[in-house]
C-alpha cells in the first residue's frame, strides 16, 4: 500500500505517462531462439577463463582438504565474493526477474526472503560451523552425537536439497542456451552438465571458489548496467517506473495477491526462504574454506552487502521487463518467465547486450551448479563413505577418489532431472529446495549447537521429519498434483510446506530428545560448549 501511495504523486504519474507513450505496445522481434554470435563469443570466453582456472586449481588439488575446503586458505574478502557467487543463482537473476515481470509485487517475496536469511547465518551459524566442522554441516551435528545415524540422516537431507536445487539450475541453463544457440533443450542441458562435471572433478573447491568470484563480479556488473539503462528511461526515478507499471497493468501489480494470495502460503514461503539460507549445504560448506571463525563472520558480512545490492536491482529489472517488454511477450518466449532479463537486455541494448547478459546468466548457473555438486559429493564421500562405511578410517586418496566419482554421478543425475522438469519457473523450484533445507538441516543445526539436552535420536528424528515431511507435502501440494500431474485439486493446499515442516522438525527433535538419554552427548557438551558458542580462536586470543 505504501508503494501504491508513493507512485500516485502527480509528478511521478506525469513522468510515467511520458515514458509510457514512448514505450512500444509490444516487445520488438527478438533474436532469442536464433544463434547469437555475441552470446557465443562471451560463452566461449567464459568457458576458456574458467577452464584455465580449473587447470591451475587441478595442479593445487592433491588432498581431500584441498578438494573440499581449498586448503582453508581463502581470505574473508574472497570468501564473501564466492558466497555471493554461490548464492546468487539462476533463480535470483532469471527467476525473480521473471516472477516480478509476470506477477508484480509478489515476486519480490523471493528477494526479501533470501536476503533476510543472512543475519541468521551471521549470528547463529557461521562461527560454530567453522570451529566444529571439517567439510560438511553434518560434522557439526555429529560433533557430540553418534556418527553413523546422524550422518546418514544428514546425507538424506543434503542430497534432497542439492537435487531439487540442481534441477532449478539445469532448467534455467537449458532454457538459456537453447534460446541463445538455437540448440535443443536436451542438448543444452547436457552441455551445462558436462562443463560443471569438469570444473568439480578436476578443480574441486579451489576452482569452484574462483569461478564463483568471477561470476559474482560479472553478475553484479551486468545487473547494475541493466538497471541503470532501465532507470534512464524513467528519469532515474524508480517511482516513475512503478507508476508506469500501474498505469499499464493496473494498481494490483504493486500489491500482494497475484502470485501468493493465501496469507499462510506467504508466511510459509517466507519462513522457508529465510531459514533455508542457514541450512543450504553448498553455502554452509563455504565456511570451511577460511582459516578461522573471525574470517567466516567477515565473509558473511561482505556477502550480505553484495547480495543485498543485487536484490535491490531485481526490483528494477522485474518491473522494467514488465513495462518495456510485457508479460505476454515474456511468456511467449518461455512459459516459466525465465527469459525476462535477457529480453529486457535485448530491448535496451540490442542483440550484443542480449549476448552479454545471456553469458552472464550462464556464468551464474555454472558457478552455482559447481558448488551444489561439490556439496553433494561431500555428503556421499565424507559423510557416507568415510564416516559411515569406513568408520572414519578411509585412506586420504580413497576419500578423494570417491568424491570425484560422486561428482560424476551427481552431474549425470542433474542432467537427467533437468530434462524431466523442463519448463518450470526456476525461482519457484528453488523455493521448494529452501523448504527442505529449512526443515531438515536448520533445526538440527540449532538444536545440536545450542541445546544441551539434544540427543542423537532427537537430531536424527528432526532431520528425517524435515526431509521426508517436506518431500511428502510437496508431492501432495498443488505444485505436483495440479501443476504437473494436472489433478483438479491437491491433498495439501499450501504451495510451500515450510510453515508446517519447520516448526514440526523442531518439535519432533525436542520431544524425542526429552524422551531419550544420551550421556556421551551431555559429556561432550559440557566439555566443548564454550568453544562452540564463543569460538576457539576468540578463546585462544583472550
Amino acid at each position: 500500500m505504501m508503494l501504491q501511495a508513493a507512485v500516485a504523486t502527480p509528478a511521478v504519474a506525469q513522468a510515467a505517462a511520458q515514458v509510457a507513450t514512448q514505450a512500444p505496445a509490444t516487445a520488438p522481434t527478438t533474436a532469442i531462439g536464433e544463434p547469437n554470435a555475441v552470446a557465443m563469443t562471451f560463452f566461449f570466453a567464459f568457458i576458456a577463463i574458467t577452464l584455465g582456472i580449473t587447470y591451475w586449481a587441478a595442479r593445487k588439488t592433491r588432498t581431500t582438504e584441498q578438494f573440499f575446503a581449498a586448503g582453508r586458505t581463502v581470505t574473508a574478502g574472497q570468501n564473501g565474493w564466492a558466497l555471493a557467487g554461490d548464492y546468487m543463482s539462476a533463480a535470483s537473476f532469471l527467476g525473480i526477474a521473471g516472477l516480478v515481470a509476470t506477477s508484480g509485487f509478489d515476486g519480490l517475496i523471493y528477494s526479501t526472503g533470501w536476503l533476510v536469511g543472512w543475519p541468521v547465518v551471521l549470528f547463529l551459524i557461521a562461527e560454530p560451523l567453522r570451529n566444529l566442522g571439517k567439510y560438511t554441516f553434518a560434522d557439526v551435528v555429529a560433533a557430540r552425537l553418534k556418527q553413523t545415524p546422524v550422518r546418514l540422516a544428514a546425507a538424506i537431507g543434503t542430497l534432497s536439497t542439492v537435487t531439487l536445487y540442481l534441477i532449478a539450475q539445469m532448467v534455467g541453463a537449458g532454457t538459456l542456451i537453447k534460446l541463445m544457440f538455437g540448440l535443443t533443450y536436451e542438448t543444452a542441458v547436457v552441455i551445462v552438465g558436462a562443463a560443471m562435471i569438469m570444473y568439480v572433478l578436476f578443480g574441486g573447491m579451489i576452482a569452484t571458489t574462483w569461478v564463483q568470484i568471477v561470476k559474482a563480479g560479472l553478475l553484479l556488473s551486468g545487473a547494475a548496467l541493466l538497471a541503470i539503462l532501465v532507470l534512464a528511461r524513467f528519469g532515474m526515478n524508480p517511482l516513475a517506473l512503478f507508476a508506469a507499471a500501474a498505469d499499464q497493468y493496473g494498481a494490483t501489480v504493486l500489491a500482494p495477491g497475484k502470485l501468493v494470495s493465501n496469507p499462510l502460503d506467504t508466511i510459509s514461503l517466507g519462513m522457508a526462504l529465510m531459514f533455508g539460507t542457514a541450512g543450504l549445504p553448498h553455502i554452509l560448506m563455504r565456511f570451511y574454506t577460511v582459516p578461522d571463525a573471525r574470517a567466516a563472520r567477515k565473509s558473511v558480512f561482505y556477502a550480505t552487502g553484495l547480495i543485498g545490492s543485487f536484490y535491490l536491482m531485481t526490483f528494477i529489472l522485474g518491473f522494467g521487463a514488465m513495462v518495456l517488454v510485457g508479460p505476454q511477450a515474456i511468456r511467449a518466449v518461455d512459459a516459466g518467465g525465465n527469459m525476462a532479463a535477457p529480453l529486457l537486455a535485448e530491448f535496451l541494448g540490442g542483440t550484443p547486450f542480449l549476448g552479454f547478459i545471456a553469458a552472464v546468466a550462464f556464468a551464474t548457473i555454472l558457478a552455482v551448479v559447481a558448488g551444489l555438486t561439490l556439496s553433494g559429493a561431500a555428503a556421499l564421500s565424507h559423510d557416507l563413505w568415510t564416516s559411515v562405511i569406513r568408520g572414519g578410517h578411509a585412506r586420504e586418496g580413497e576419500e578423494l577418489k570417491v568424491a570425484r566419482y560422486a561428482s560424476l554421478g551427481l552431474g549425470i543425475v542433474a542432467i537427467l532431472l533437468g530434462i524431466v522438469f523442463k519448463g518450470q519457473n526456476v525461482a519457484f523450484m528453488v523455493g521448494l529446495a529452501f523448504a527442505i533445507a529449512a526443515s531438515a538441516n536448520f533445526p538440527a543445526l540449532v538444536l545440536s549447537i545450542f541445546w544441551r539436552r539434544c540427543t542423537t535420536a532427537g537430531a536424527v528424528a528432526s532431520m528425517l521429519t524435515g526431509t521426508i515431511g517436506t518431500l511428502l507435502l510437496i508431492y501432495l501440494s498443488p505444485v505436483i498434483q495440479m501443476d504437473i500431474l494436472k489433478e483438479p485439486s491437491a491433498w495439501f493446499t499450501l504451495r510451500n510446506p515450510g510453515i508446517v515442516t519447520i516448526p514440526g522438525s523442531f518439535l519432533v527433535g525436542a520431544i524425542v530428545s526429552m524422551m531419550t538419554r544420551d550421556e556421551k552427548a551431555l559429556a561432550a557438551w559440557d566439555g566443548a560448549v564454550h568453544d562452540m558458542i564463543v569460538g576457539k580462536d576468540e578463546t585462544a586470543s583472550s
